[in-house]
């Protein structure tokens, strides 16, 4: 059997690859794991479940809460709500672990199984292996100890949720948004009702769209993959910004008042300046990843701050952070995370903070994000090539030497290869688009030839 978990949780096609079996296996097997690694430390352990609103995450939530109390857990039932809320509520109220239903971006016939631990943390790789190979065993047949009578596990729908985690984002802005017109994209998912709230709760006046989940729509031509809608929305209603959840509202992206795009490390920068201020950016450092655009490495040079990057995936960029004591982090693509107030990227309140830092500066959100250039970035996929000779090929080598000469300090390349693909991709970077494409095409034949 190959790996279940990926970056992110399990994930697949509900029904086809996440069945109803798996998750109800996975769950009593992260049961019995957490258990075994004291997590539980002799009382009777609690896990709060939550899910987005696909179709899907009906018949899944069913399973995992049946494989949870088959095992002897209490389940707290949040409903829809999105993977910061499952996360800070695992810490909030003491629980043993969280699981949260939801495939993110992807579209709507995928689903994705996340589990957290003690605290709203996100699984260790050896946790995540032990929860595999007890699975197997089960899978496979080996008996496992199951409670009976008043053992197993209760569960109850906690309402309460909703309005816990929306105090928390509250409670948490450094100031309140009196006086700005938002426009919010919820990509028809799990932040539908939790952000137009917290945002109208903070003063802002507020414009929704993509706010009418039905099971089937999320993501779908509208959220953080999407901007036409909001970008068109910002504009038509002269709001001062927008902002734009993804399925599981873990990601952020945002829209100026003219309608142009603000991209994670736009927000990224924004926020460190606005974190030094008021002394919360600990080590004066920012965690991104190789991905991350040079213009902010430069234009956080520039402000006399640091960018330490990590391979891509915000799981990286988050354990780079607890390991050094940083305090925030995130990624091009919209995850954020601000340690401090989340262990996760957490959209809702990404897009808080920026709003606020909006209405304490007076400035316009084009004005704020200026101060970083972002440098066009030209990625090619090369597909059917050797990947696992990109560091040691001598002719590829010396391209990419070349190239980054050419480009000199305004510009640079990077080779990454696919994780479950025969593909390696060539992204490079440069002030000029029209030189980023030219490198970046001469790059890919080179790759072509000496990997193929």
């Amino acid at each position: 059997m190959g790996r279940l978990f990926g970056t992110d949780g399990v994930r697949g096609v509900a029904n086809a690859d996440l069945t109803a079996e798996l998750a109800l296996g996975l769950s009593v097997a992260a049961a019995h794991v957490l258990a075994e690694a004291g997590t539980f430390a002799g009382h009777r352990p609690t896990a709060v479940v939550g899910r987005d609103p696909r179709a899907s995450g009906e018949f899944l939530e069913a399973a995992v809460v049946a494989g949870l109390a088959s095992a002897g857990v209490d389940v707290l039932r949040v409903g829809v709500l999105p993977t910061p809320a499952v996360a800070y509520l695992t810490g909030a109220l003491g629980a043993d672990l969280g699981v949260m239903l939801s495939a993110s971006h992807n579209a709507m016939p995928d689903n994705g199984i996340k589990f957290f631990a003690r605290g709203g943390h996100k699984l260790a790789d050896e946790l995540e292996d032990r929860i595999e190979r007890v699975y197997e065993k089960h899978r496979t047949g080996e008996p496992w100890e199951r409670p009976t009578g008043a053992g197993v596990g209760r569960v109850r729908t906690y309402e309460e949720g909703f309005d816990k985690y929306v105090a928390h984002l509250i409670g948490v802005l450094p100031n309140r948004l009196d006086g700005l017109k938002v426009v919010l994209d919820e990509a028809h998912g799990a932040a539908a009702r939790v952000s137009p709230e917290a945002f109208t709760r903070a003063g802002a006046e507020v414009v929704t769209i993509g706010a009418e989940p039905d099971g089937l729509n999320i993501n779908d031509g509208c959220g953080s993959t999407h901007l036409d809608l909001l970008k068109a929305a910002v504009v038509e209603h002269g709001a001062d910004l927008g902002v734009a959840h993804d399925g599981d509202a873990d990601r952020c992206l945002a829209v100026d008042a003219q309608g142009n795009e603000v991209d994670g490390d736009q927000i990224l920068a924004v926020l460190a300046l606005a974190m030094r201020e008021a002394g919360t950016l600990r080590g004066d450092a920012v965690v991104g990843t190789v991905m991350s655009n040079l213009g902010f490495k430069l234009a956080m040079e520039r402000e006399g701050l640091q960018l330490v990057q990590t391979g891509v995936g915000d799981r990286y960029v988050l354990e780079s952070m607890k390991e050094h004591g940083y305090a925030l982090g995130g990624e091009q693509s919209g995850h954020v995370i601000i340690l401090d107030h989340a262990t996760t990227g957490d959209g809702t309140l990404t897009g808080l903070m920026l709003a606020a830092r909006v209405a304490a500066t007076g400035r316009t959100l084009a004005d704020l994000a200026g101060v970083m250039e972002r440098l066009p970035q030209v990625l090619v996929n090369v597909p059917d090539v050797d990947k696992s000779r990109v560091s040691t090929s001598a002719e590829l080598t010396a391209a990419v030497t070349e190239a980054e000469r050419e480009l000199g300090s305004t510009g640079r390349v990077l080779l990454r290869s696919s994780g479950t693909e025969p593909l390696v991709r060539v992204m490079v970077e440069a002030a000029d688009i029209d030189q980023a494409r030219s490198v970046a095409g001469r790059l890919a034949d080179v790759v072509k030839s000496a990997l193929g």
